[in-house]
């Protein structure tokens, strides 16, 4: 072929493939992603790197050097964030700051309070910073005296016996003792790494600590045990304290006291219970709004049929927030998700489904008693997946997650369960207003969940109030809600067992309300339509509401900035 021939070949090929990817990028209807007009941005990507590499560095939370070390950190962050000058930034920009000198503040305050709860359990664990200098050194790769080594672990080996009986005889308090058990669990682990380095690669190490080692490792494990002796009936679970909550509050953006979030759930709850009679009585059960549930928890679907129910009412949100125009979904967005099967030991903790980049679906297995089995049906069944799947799927976690890995990435490290969790519930609230619930049953499924949300709030922060105890939990979301005792058992050892901040729980029903409120004021009022609305949220990625508010409206916002949206009138009955 003629080389010029060729070469005019090549170029139409590839302006065929060009008009092929920028037809594909049509399809999408995804503008572009704007996080570059925001000037903070280089400087969060760096604040964000510099950071995991201190992590990486010292990953021991018992570590005192590790403390002091970001706490320099987060200095040197303030005091470079301070010489911006603000009144030239862009919204963009304005937000970033905030967010940025909001966490930095937050972020020193929580190795003070992480000090603090580290103090109250060192009588228990006097010996833990032998572990913690041990792979410190090691890190550091300071050469090792292995006969000085093995001294040291008996000696410490000494120091947990000495320990274990001067804090025997229940004289720990309970939520002490679970914390420092949980703390020497770690421990334990980080001696194991230390050992592990060493053991094999040098003779004269084995020689000398293999022993020393191995009696301490089996001291460790004894004394975990002893320090959980008589602390593990029912649900373990550590109270945060009024301080830790009104910090996580106010970093969050949520400018309400516990006490008036208490009393604002009590509202929604009592105000879910009357929609609930109301479609009991249209179900022939009267006030008995239980009997109602119970009736609808008897529909679900045969063991084996789960995957194909949810595959048809993620199908069913979809068509319906694409009839009415609520919000753009990426075509890649409705192909890139799949199911997989939640396996009994998680359903210890998530008795119902979880969702993202895939669905994980709670069903029954042949290993579970009949009990379990019946249970885990009636919790998952065909009424409440129908209000849990678009919570989970789209236009829920799987379309958030999906947009906000394409939009403001670098906002990151600002991540909060009142955009995540408060986003997905506040579709549950949207789409009740539209009247997805098409029957009583389909309305008790999704009031379920709203009582469920405002529950959690009471007794999230009731316990870590220390005004109710775990099992005092779970009997309360069995009596106000109607949850399968094993269901309310798991739910409430997931939301106690460290995973999870103290307030995520309140995340749900408060940052779906935030949502409401801002849909109310900016769609209600006909200033953006509902799809403009909803994919704006998304592209803002996961912040606190009242900084997409303050985005969305084009506030005023100053350098020192402090949350004060009251998103939820206390006042109305």
């Amino acid at each position: 072929m003629n080389p010029l021939l060729r070469i005019a070949a090549l170029f139409t090929g590839a302006a065929s493939l060009f008009a092929g990817a920028a037809s594909l990028f049509a399809a999408d209807a995804l503008p572009a992603d704007p996080s570059s007009t925001s000037e903070l941005r280089p400087m969060i990507e760096r604040y964000s790197a510099d950071l995991r590499s201190l992590q990486r560095t010292y990953p021991i939370r018992e570590s005192a050097p590790r403390r002091v070390r970001l706490d320099k950190f987060f200095g040197e962050q303030q005091a470079a964030l301070g010489k911006i000058e603000f009144d030239r930034l862009s919204q963009d920009g304005r937000i970033d700051y905030i967010l940025l000198r909001n966490r930095l503040d937050h972020q020193r305050k929580q190795l003070q309070l992480e000090a603090a709860r580290l103090a109250e359990i060192e009588p228990l664990i006097p010996f833990a910073s032998t572990i913690v200098n041990l792979e410190e050194a090691r890190r550091r790769m300071e050469p090792l005296d292995p006969k000085k080594a093995a001294a040291t672990l008996t000696d410490m080996l000494h120091a947990i016996d000495a320990a274990r009986k001067a804090n025997g005889g229940g004289r720990a308090a309970r939520t002490i003792a679970n914390r420092a058990a949980s703390s020497l669990a770690e421990l334990r682990r980080t001696l194991k790494d230390w050992y592990t380095f060493y053991d094999g690669y040098d003779p004269l190490f084995t020689w000398w600590v293999e022993q020393p080692y191995k009696q301490a490792d089996q001291a460790l494990e004894s004394y975990v045990r002893s320090l959980r002796d008589g602390v593990t009936e029912g649900i373990e679970g550590d109270p945060a304290g009024r301080p830790a909550l009104v910090e996580d509050l106010a970093y969050n953006m949520i400018p309400y006291t516990p006490e008036e979030l208490l009393t604002l759930a009590r509202k929604e709850l009592a105000r879910s219970e009357e929609d609930m009679i109301q479609a009991s009585r249209e179900l022939k059960f009267g006030d008995d709004w239980h009997r109602a549930l119970d009736y609808v928890k008897d529909q679900y679907v045969d063991p084996g049929q789960q995957p194909e129910l949810v595959r048809k009412l993620a199908q069913e949100a979809i068509d319906y927030v694409t009839q009415h125009d609520l919000v753009t979904i990426p075509p890649l967005a409705r192909e890139d998700w799949w199911e997989d099967m939640l396996s009994p030991q998680r359903q210890l903790t998530s008795p119902f489904f979880l969702g993202g980049d895939e669905i994980l679906v709670a069903f029954p297995t042949n290993t579970m008693t009949e009990e379990q089995k019946l249970m885990s049906l009636r919790g998952n069944n065909i009424h409440f997946a129908r209000a849990t799947i678009f919570h989970e799927l789209i236009p829920g976690h799987h379309l958030q997650g999906f947009m906000a890995d394409r939009y403001r990435t670098y906002r990151a490290p600002f991540s909060t369960p009142f955009w995540t969790e408060g986003g997905a519930f506040y579709w549950e609230m949207l789409l009740w207003d539209m009247g997805f619930a098409q029957t009583p049953e389909d309305r008790i499924g999704m009031l379920f969940w709203r009582m469920h949300r405002a529950a959690r709030i009471i007794f999230s922060l009731s316990f870590h109030l220390g005004q109710m105890t775990a099992q005092q939990c779970v009997d309360f979301l069995v009596d106000r809600v109607g949850f399968e005792r094993e269901n309310a058992a798991a739910e409430v050892r997931r939301s106690f067992d460290g995973s999870y901040e103290p307030i995520y729980q309140c995340a749900y029903m408060l940052g779906a309300l935030q949502f409401y409120a801002l849909h109310k004021e900016l769609v209600g009022s006909g200033k953006m339509t509902n799809r403009a609305f909803h994919d704006a949220i998304l592209q803002q990625n996961r912040i606190p509401v009242e900084m997409i508010r303050a985005s969305l409206t084009g506030q005023k916002l100053t350098r020192d900035f402090k949350s004060s949206w009251r998103f939820y009138d206390l006042s109305t009955p």
